[in-house]
């Protein structure tokens, strides 16, 4: 991981639409099945939409039916944190960007093989960058986000 992105409040709520900041600075979750990125199934990289670090590949996303965009597994250990949430009767385990610390989700132990673990992520915390094709310039990618504020 790279080195740690830090921001101050202001400077976090200048750089994000309300929406954003919402789920990655104040741990607010988005209305199931109403994210950008739920039904993607195209080849790439899911990254912070606060710092731009690589959270998780396309390859390890699958449709767990919860209504957000589920993972079994992050692109690297090291570019996340989990830290225990004791918001809800029954703690779980929050997933925190590792390199700017913005709430991304949660993780559950009811995911498919090879890890058994379901990372249930806010599509608000992500940002896309569509695979390139072969031969295309890495600085290529095609990358999506929510329109930023107006």
């Amino acid at each position: 991981m790279t080195e740690k992105v830090v921001k101050t409040d202001q400077e976090w709520r200048d750089q994000l639409s309300p929406e954003q900041y919402a789920v990655l600075r104040r741990g607010a979750t988005e209305r199931a099945g109403t994210g950008q990125y739920v039904h993607v199934e195209a080849a790439g990289q899911y990254l912070c939409a606060g710092c731009g670090a690589e959270l998780f590949d396309s390859s390890t996303k699958y449709e767990s039916g919860s209504g957000w965009p589920s993972f079994y597994a992050p692109a690297d250990p090291d570019s996340i944190e989990k830290h225990r949430d004791f918001k809800m009767i029954v703690p779980r385990t929050e997933v925190r960007c590792g390199r700017c610390g913005g709430h991304l989700g949660h993780v559950f132990e009811d995911g498919p093989e090879p890890t058994g673990q379901r990372f249930c992520i806010n599509s608000a915390a992500l940002r896309f960058a569509k695979a390139t094709p072969a031969g295309a310039g890495a600085g290529d990618a095609e990358t999506t986000s929510p329109d930023p504020p107006a």
